[in-house]
């Protein structure tokens, strides 16, 4: 089995990934890896237990987060999130952001859980984080999620992995959703304007992404190698201390946690052997090791 990368270029991309070595988007988009049977069983069984997580939530809308490349480097843990949402009929997908190697262009795309769960880069060790909503944000939520001319309108026309959070000119995928968390929340009206207006609610609440320390010129410069890395749009003096404001999973998770302290988490990771299924706002131990209370799922059964 192929997993074609193209839903899979991660909103952080190429900054740890030896992006400058490829000289275009197509080198990241012609990329495929295959699994082997047991990676494909480890992989669904990752899947169910996503699904087994979800199904047994009264949400209908939940935020979601997946590991991709490796960016522990920057210790990031989590590239790509989506808004899960479970349809009238059960069915739940993953809705969200992703650039169409294809198309050249960035598209809203609902995936299956398997899909989603199926996205990591490594097929031995893989993270999922799911942020469980009370009921009165999704609430307000589901709404704007579900409205195809809003969630449209949130569409930036131009993608970039290390967008700046507070910028208009590009987008990643994290940015759109974060956009799309103040449209339902904000309660904001469709337009072609709702992404100037959603950017300007996000401030008025407080939301603050949490600076990325790139730590080096060098890869800075990848952005003037590798098209879908910009800088032009992040302010001189962020550039200057190679310090980016990034919009992640992670500081989505916070901002919700602030916004909502009712939520709660539940990270759930496996290598070859295991699952594990770790429940609160501590991060599970890296590598995938249980601490005490963590249900673990064997993979050898």
């Amino acid at each position: 089995m192929k997993r074609l990368r193209a839903l899979a270029l991660g909103c952080w991309l190429a900054f740890a990934a030896a992006g400058a070595a490829q000289a275009s988007s197509g080198g990241f988009c012609d990329r495929t890896h295959d699994l082997s049977a047991a990676e494909q069983d480890r992989l669904l069984r990752f899947a169910a237990v996503l699904r087994e997580e979800l199904g047994g939530s009264a949400d209908s809308v939940t935020l979601v987060s997946r590991s991709g490349l490796d960016l522990s480097r920057f210790h990031i843990r989590y590239s790509h999130a989506a808004l899960a949402w479970r349809s009238e009929q059960g069915v739940w997908a993953a809705r969200q952001l992703y650039y169409s190697c294809d198309e050249r262009r960035p598209r809203i795309y609902d995936q299956g859980l398997a899909g989603f769960a199926m996205g990591t880069d490594d097929p031995a060790l893989g993270y999922l984080s799911i942020v469980k909503l009370p009921p009165q944000a999704v609430l307000a939520l589901r709404p704007a999620l579900l409205d195809s001319s809003r969630a449209l309108h949130l569409l930036g026309a131009q993608y970039s992995a290390n967008a700046y959070a507070y910028g208009l000119r590009y987008q990643n995928c994290n940015q759109w959703l974060v956009e799309m968390l103040a449209a339902g929340w904000g309660d904001l009206a469709d337009g072609a304007d709702l992404r100037e207006r959603a950017q300007a609610w996000l401030r008025t609440a407080d939301y603050a992404p949490q600076p990325v320390e790139v730590g080096s010129r060098f890869l800075m410069l990848a952005s003037h190698f590798v098209p879908l890395l910009h800088l032009d749009d992040h302010p001189d003096a962020d550039r200057a201390a190679l310090r980016l404001q990034i919009s992640l999973p992670s500081t989505l998770e916070e901002f919700v946690r602030a916004r909502f302290p009712q939520s709660e988490r539940v990270e759930v990771c496996h290598d070859d052997k295991q699952i594990v299924i770790h429940r609160g706002w501590t991060p599970v131990a890296d590598g995938c090791v249980p601490a005490d209370g963590d249900r673990v799922v064997s993979l050898s059964d």
